[in-house]
């Protein structure tokens, strides 16, 4: 098969690059310099000169604070791009896989949210992606959609490569306890996505939800960090409104993972044990 996989510079495009070495399938990897998703005489012209059978869209706006100001540009990446894929993927008889997010939940309850609870996004962020989810829905192309959150990785900016500098150099921190979910491995998520196409398992569309397993709060996760990395920083817990924002985030968006292991055979792993696994990666290629 030909898999065109978009955002390949990001953190889940360069865990994709790794994936694609042990594949006996044709990947293209893809960043705005060689594709320029939101110009969708484009897309549908790569899509369809490559004979494209899958896309994987890695590609997204992520910055949440900023997506408060920048309306148009988080929507024109997260949604219309979305669409531009979707319609290129049904002219040419493809399937969509497209990673969403956690920011469609309010985040209001207290248990794993299923694909199948009502959205609620609270911010531009995650109305725009779930603008993204609608669009794709609507072209009526065969679909797989993938929740995710907390994502990190030894690629790029994320929280695990922050909270490790800061360690390093302070003496104390505070970081919020309020706020929970489970971290996700980016290379984890690349696994899953690559079972699914590896084994053929295309057909069964729909939304689905991975992110590692357990269960932890900022805090909790700040800590592992700085633990596995060695340092000796003490940080403290603290409230969300200590931290002023223009964002509300959702207090407790853990997925559950029930659907997605069930219905593509995805083991899933601890969100400690996937660190403990980046931190390793991290440490023998000195954090670049």
């Amino acid at each position: 098969m030909n898999i065109l996989v978009t955002g390949a510079n990001g953190q889940l495009g360069n865990e994709m690059q790794r994936v694609a070495k042990t594949s006996s399938n044709h990947y293209i990897f893809t960043d705005v310099a060689q594709l320029d998703i939101t110009d969708r005489e484009a897309v549908l012209r790569a899509v369809k000169d490559n004979s494209i059978q899958v896309i994987v869209n890695c590609a997204a706006y992520t910055n949440v604070d900023k997506a408060e100001d920048d309306r148009e540009t988080a929507d024109l990446i997260n949604n219309k791009a979305v669409e531009n894929l979707a319609i290129a993927a049904r002219e040419n008889d493809a399937t969509l896989i497209h990673i969403s997010t956690d920011y469609v939940f309010k985040g209001d309850r207290c248990t794993p949210c299923r694909e199948d609870w009502e959205t609620d996004p609270l911010g531009v962020y995650g109305i725009t992606k779930l603008a993204g989810e609608k669009s794709i829905e609507r072209t009526g192309c065969r679909h797989i959609i993938i929740r995710t959150a907390w994502l990190y990785s030894p690629f790029g900016k994320n929280f695990v490569k922050t909270m490790q500098k800061l360690t390093a150099e302070k003496d104390s921190l505070r970081v919020v306890f309020d706020q929970v979910g489970t971290p996700t491995y980016a290379g984890d998520l690349a696994d899953a996505i690559a079972r699914i196409i590896e084994t053929g398992q295309l057909g069964k569309q729909g939304i689905y939800h991975f992110s590692n397993e357990g269960v932890c709060s900022w805090y909790d996760f700040a800590r592992e960090i700085c633990e596995l990395s060695g340092n000796t920083c003490n940080i403290q817990p603290c409230h969300s409104d200590e931290f002023p924002s223009k964002v509300k985030r959702p207090h407790f968006s853990v997925l559950d993972k029930t659907k997605i292991k069930d219905t593509f055979g995805i083991e899933v792993p601890y969100w400690k044990d996937s660190l403990k696994k980046c931190i390793r990666e991290l440490a023998a290629n000195n954090g670049q």
